[in-house]
Parts: structure tokens; sequence; C-alpha cells
């Protein structure tokens, strides 16, 4: 069965053959060897001065990024579930928390960021999706952020790159924390954490706060390519295998362009057969299509060898999501479309006549 959930996603063969071999112990010069190289890796990936790997899922970046760069008052962009969970955190270590709060198909504006900065002065962080994987929205991170420094430099922006990094190339310019895990775009199990951060972000952290997720701590143990706490061994070989990979295969650059065009290739073939897209500004990772009967498309589906996501919370039946993330086979991605087509069929909806399967090639390849 074709796996087309917005994580975890697929493991290419290759890195599953790579973290296959024998375990190495953490406190090893070859296990720092590997460190080192994955670590030069993730520089080029995330294009930020410094770069972590935690032992954690994403959540534990994102708890560590607020605890140690969110001092006084974190404002929180809630979109979606991840958003919300930006909030969940700062309440939970007794931080300031003032959030913006939309539908999960709304992105956040510059002017409301700006209104709450302007009424909040003791704001010193912001967090924000730059895909909202709940439903599938793009943020205009890199405009919000600009603003968000313009207004006071030294507020850091925490930007959840979750479901983003490895999709698009992301401007950091004025993104102090860039955070992403293992098991999406970077197509590996789940469990490893991963974080880009800049040089006032590293200022501001100085002897760090907590104890797991003391980013200082890490800082300093990861200089010298090695952990605080027990490393992701198996993971970190993996990633280094996949970075690797996308080397081989054209660099980040054909990644980024190639995952636009599946994007915009399933978009289109949606529409084509008379789907109705959920977000009002879609993100590359994912194609998330609103419709009432989200829940039993999704399981016939099933029945062509696909499985994709549904949603969660209030909208957990009203919608369905197709990853782009990964190296993904043009082959496969339009045999998704074509499912869906075939489902719509199978359920009375609509005559298949091969429309999806005819858009997505003609986007995808310029026909």
């Amino acid at each position: 069965m074709l796996l087309f959930t917005p994580g975890p996603t697929p493991v290419p063969e290759s890195v599953r053959i790579a973290m296959a071999g024998e375990t190495l112990h953490h406190r090893t010069p070859e296990f720092e060897a590997i460190f080192e190289r994955t670590r030069i890796l993730l520089f080029e990936l995330l294009g930020m001065d410094e770069v972590l790997m935690l032992a954690s899922s994403g959540t534990g970046a994102m708890e560590g990024a607020v605890i140690n760069l969110a001092h006084s008052k974190l404002l929180s962009i809630n979109s979606g579930k991840f958003g919300e969970r930006f909030g969940k955190i700062a309440v939970a270590h007794g931080i300031a928390n003032v959030e913006i709060k939309h539908e999960w198909d709304t992105p956040a504006t510059v002017e409301e960021v700006q209104a709450a900065l302007n009424t909040n002065p003791d704001i010193d962080a912001i967090a924000i999706q730059i895909c909202e994987s709940a439903g599938g929205l793009r943020h205009s991170v890199e405009a919000i952020a600009s603003v968000v420094k313009a207004h006071n430099p030294a507020i850091m922006v925490i930007a959840d790159g979750i479901t983003a990094v490895g999709v698009e190339k992301i401007d950091v310019s004025n993104i102090d924390c860039l955070i992403s895990g293992s098991q999406k775009a970077l197509m590996l199990p789940p469990g490893l954490a991963i974080m880009g951060l800049s040089n006032a972000a590293i200022e501001k952290i100085g002897s760090g706060k907590g104890y797991y997720f003391n980013l200082a701590t890490e800082i300093k143990n990861q200089r010298k390519n090695t952990t605080a706490w027990t490393a992701a061994t198996t993971l970190t070989i993996g990633l280094e295998s996949v970075l690797n990979r996308i080397k081989a295969e054209g660099g980040l650059d054909k990644l980024y362009a190639d995952t636009a065009r599946r994007a915009q290739a399933t978009r289109e073939a949606m529409k084509a057969i008379g789907l109705l897209l959920y977000p009002t500004k879609p993100a590359d990772s994912m194609t998330t299509v609103r419709d009432a009967d989200a829940k039993k498309i999704r399981s016939t589906l099933k029945e062509f060898d696909v499985n994709v996501a549904g949603g969660q919370d209030h909208i957990k039946d009203s919608i369905f999501r197709i990853n782009h993330m990964g190296l993904i086979a043009p082959y496969e991605a339009c045999w998704v479309a074509n499912a869906v087509e075939l489902a719509l069929d199978k359920m009375g909806r609509r005559v298949y006549d091969g429309t999806a399967n005819s858009v997505f090639n003609t986007v995808y390849f310029g026909l």
C-alpha cells in the first residue's frame, strides 16, 4: 500500500539499509565522525548559525525553543493543532502567552501580528508554524518575521518547520530558531528533532533553561560532535544517508522544485474532479481537501492501495490530506490522484474518465 500520510512518510530502502548496520555506542570516535558529517549537511540544509539534533519528537524541540527563548511573554499563532501546542507549552512552564487564533484554514496576517506587538510590549518571542500541518496551511512566516524584527530586533522568532524543512527553501534571515523533525520531509522514522539557531538566539539562551532541553548544554556538547544525553544513533546514521541521497539525486533545489510541481499537479487534479481545497493558502507539503465524504473517500482509497490522512478534532472527518514530502516518484503521486477519482466513481459521485490522471501529468510534466 502506498503511504501518503503527511508523517510518518516512507523511508527509502537505501536509508533503511544504512540504519540496519551494527549498533554504535554514542561515545565513540566512530559515531562522533558520523555526527560531525551529519552536522555539516544540516548546516547546508537549514542555513542557520548553529544546528542541534535532539533525541525527541518535534514537540521536544518546540518545548526546548519556548523555555529557552521566551523569557517574558510568548506570542503564539494558532491556526491549528500545532500552533495551539506552542501556547500550551508556554502555559505549562508558567510563561505568559498571548495568542492570535484563527480557523485552521486561515493564516495569520502581518497586521494582526503588528497589533499584538503594539499592545504587548513585553513580548520577547513569537512562535509560528511555517506549515500548519493540521490543515495544510502556509503562514507568511518570512513577511511576519521581517515585521517582528523591524519592530524589535530582540524578539526571538521561533518557526516550526517540521512540515516545511526539506519541502521548500526557507528564508531564515529573520528567523532565530527553525525546528524540524525526522519523520516528515527527511524521510526517517520518528524520534529525532532538529533545530537551527541564529547567533542572536544563542546569545539569548545564555546558560540555558530546563534540564533535558537545556539548549546551552546541547550547544556545548554538539560543537564537540557529541550530545549531552544519549544520542539517537540509528536515526543520525539515517539522516546522513538521507541528506547524501538528496545530494546524489540533484540536490536541494531539485527536491524543492519537484515537490512544488507535485503539489501543484495534485491540487489542480483535485480541483479538476470537483473537489475543494481546504486552506486559503496551501503549503506545498500536502494537499488538503475538504469534503463531507472525506472519511469515506479515505476508506475507499485503501481499496486502491492508497493510505492518506484525515484531520483532527473538529475537522477529523471533513478533510483528507495527501503527502508531498520526500523523494516521491511522479508515477506514485499520479496514481494517488487517479485513485481519488476512482474512489469518487465507486461512491457514485462522479463517473471515472481519467481527468485527474490527465491533469496531473499535464501540470507535472508541462505537457
